[in-house]
Order: C-alpha cells, then sequence, then structure tokens
C-alpha cells in the first residue's frame, strides 16, 4: 500500500518573519507621507488656500446652504485628511470653515476634525519611529522625555494653547516621549478649542478681507486676520497653564 507524499511548506525563516513585521511597522507612516507626496504632486495644496477657497466662496456658500448635512461631514473628511497627511492648510480650512458655517458649528467640528486627524499621525508615528528613537535618547534629552512622559497633558496643553510650533510638529513629537493615547487625545482636543473658536469667530468676517485684497490686486493671508491682540491673548492663556507645571517642577527639584 502506498501513501501518496504530503508536500511540505518550508517554515518562515526568523528573518522572513522580522522583515515582515517591519514592514507593517512602517506601513502606516509610508502611506501617510506617500499621501502628502501625492497631494503636492497633484497639486491639491493650491485648492487648500485662502485665495482659491476666496474665489470659490459664493459657489461654496451655494453648495452648503443646498448640502448641509452633507457639507458638514465633507468638511470634517478633508480637515481630518488635512491634518493627518500634514498638509500646511489647518487655519486656512478653520478660517473658511467659520464662513461658511458659522463659528459655533466649525469650531465644533474643527475640534474633532482636528483631534482625529491628529491623532491618526500620531499613531502612525508611535508605531514605526517612537521607540526607535525614544530607545536612542541619552543623557538631558532622555531625562525630558521622562519629565514629558510623566506630566503629558500638562506640557501638551500648554503646547497646543500657545501654537509656537508648527501644527504638525507638535502631533509628531510626543510619539517620542511615550505619551499615552488618552493623554494625547485629551490635551489636544482641550488645548486647541480656544485657538479654533477663535479662528472660526475671525472666519465669519473673512469676506471683506477677501474683498479688500480683490480691490487691491493682492493675495489674502492668514497673517493678514491675527492681530497682536489674539497672539497676546493665546500667549497669556499658555502661561496660565504652564504654572502648575512649573509649580511641580520646582518642588520636585527641592
Amino acid at each position: 500500500m502506498t501513501m501518496a507524499a504530503e508536500k511540505i511548506e518550508p517554515l518562515e525563516t526568523p528573518c522572513t518573519v522580522e522583515q515582515r513585521s517591519l514592514a507593517l511597522r512602517f506601513l502606516p507612516l509610508v502611506v501617510l507621507l506617500g499621501g502628502l507626496a501625492l497631494g503636492y504632486a497633484f497639486g491639491l495644496h493650491h485648492y487648500l488656500s485662502l485665495t482659491y477657497l476666496g474665489e470659490q466662496r459664493g459657489a461654496l456658500q451655494a453648495y452648503v446652504a443646498d448640502h448641509k448635512l452633507f457639507s458638514s461631514i465633507l468638511f470634517m473628511v478633508i480637515y481630518t485628511a488635512a491634518v493627518a497627511f500634514s498638509f500646511p492648510a489647518a487655519s486656512v480650512l478653520t478660517i473658511f470653515g467659520g464662513f461658511l458655517f458659522g463659528w459655533l458649528q466649525a469650531g465644533i467640528m474643527v475640534a474633532f476634525a482636528a483631534t482625529l486627524g491628529a491623532t491618526i499621525l500620531f499613531l502612525a508615528a508611535k508605531s514605526s519611529i517612537g521607540g526607535f528613537l525614544r530607545a536612542k535618547l541619552k543623557g538631558s534629552a532622555a531625562s525630558f522625555a521622562d519629565g514629558f512622559a510623566k506630566d503629558a497633558r500638562s506640557y501638551l496643553f500648554v503646547l497646543r494653547l500657545a501654537p509656537v510650533f508648527p501644527f504638525f510638529l507638535v502631533n509628531i513629537a510626543p510619539a517620542l516621549f511615550n505619551v499615552r493615547v488618552k493623554d494625547y487625545v485629551t490635551a489636544t482636543f482641550f488645548g486647541i478649542l480656544p485657538g479654533t473658536f477663535a479662528f472660526c469667530y475671525l472666519g465669519e468676517g473673512v469676506g471683506s478681507v477677501l474683498d479688500a485684497a480683490a480691490a487691491s490686486g493682492t493675495a489674502p493671508s492668514v497673517k493678514s486676520l491675527v492681530t497682536p491682540e489674539i497672539t497676546i491673548a493665546f500667549a497669556s492663556l499658555a502661561c496660565v497653564a504652564a504654572i502648575p507645571t512649573i509649580v511641580r517642577w520646582y518642588r520636585g527639584r527641592k
């Protein structure tokens, strides 16, 4: 009696398993970077500018009026994608959201969409390069990373209130400090609320700025809307939010 020989599949080598694990770990970050590159290649950044949106404001207002629910969902999807792919369009979209939907509705939508997009980028960076780069930190840099992780909410809250650094950089940097997702989401959501509603409120009056820019033949910019008073207000909020962290740090040294 003869038995058919069974085909034995070769076992995966440790090298193959490690390579597959490494590829899966970097896949989310590669997708986001690839999406950013494709966006610039297709010129999408030109459509997310104050100049282009100003030229299309009549058509956009009419569309929002006829499709309120769908336009709200579409706006949130676009905003989330812009933040996740690190397109430099958050300020423009926030301002124009206030213009199209009103400061209150736009502020709520932007707060949730920006937090979701930032969290996606944070998780992609943390899962791919966060642990590797964190292990490379030595000396004072490692001590700072440990302190940041222990008091992550306070640090992130201050950074969100005072937009000194680019938004995408603050989205990625906590991935190097082993910040918990819960702390990241909480600090991001509540930290961006003052700036979000301020920019949405500015957006309600952006029509006059666009008209003035068109009359003078100049391109409208976000900087023309941000007054020194608003900048001082943000800095003051950040200083107040930093007080508990400074006190704890001082007591720890003593």
